[in-house]
């Protein structure tokens, strides 16, 4: 299967760029999610060098992130650079649970396969890929059980129309 991320910027900005005053844009390095102001007429997401995989990491942060949050450069959010200790490490997984689960859930949603990010590739430590696979897979299990966040709902459903992929069910998150 072929995965465009022209596709992706089509799909979403047909869902949610009049709707919601928010574009999904090719980027250079670096993601980075903006809000509209004097300078931009509408909010914006910027994936990084055409990854179809930032595109999907970048639209599950804006899938979880609230009214507030989507009014502050990249949410607000705290981000430590690659380089990261243990401690840091840990801290930086834990808030990357959610956005990683649906992440996940988007990418299913297109036949594209997910692998978590660690993103700490000159850290001090040797981040567990599998024990955070586990954590956000048990997430998955979650959204699943007990709903998926209304916007990446609506995008993981015109993602499988437009992919034909099959519904979603625990069975498609397999380790």
């Amino acid at each position: 299967m072929r995965h465009d991320y022209n596709d992706l910027i089509v799909i979403f900005n047909r869902l949610f760029l009049e709707s919601l005053n928010t574009e999904l844009l090719l980027g250079g390095d670096e993601p980075i999610y903006l809000p509209a102001s004097i300078e931009r007429e509408h909010n914006q997401i910027i994936f990084a060098r055409g990854y179809f995989a930032s595109a999907m990491h970048e639209l599950a942060h804006w899938c979880i992130a609230g009214v507030e949050r989507r009014k502050l450069e990249d949410y607000g959010y705290w981000y430590e650079p690659d380089g990261r200790s243990e401690a840091i490490q840990a801290e930086f997984e834990k808030v990357e649970i959610k956005p990683q689960a649906i992440e996940w859930i988007l990418s299913a949603s297109c036949g594209f396969k997910f692998q978590v990010s660690c993103d700490n590739l000159s850290g001090d430590c040797e981040p567990d890929r599998v024990a955070f696979t586990l954590k956000v897979r048990e997430q998955v299990l979650t959204y699943l059980e007990c709903g998926i966040p209304e916007r990446a709902k609506m995008l993981s459903d015109a993602f499988c129309a437009h992919y034909k992929t099959t519904l979603l069910n625990s069975d498609v998150f397999i380790i």
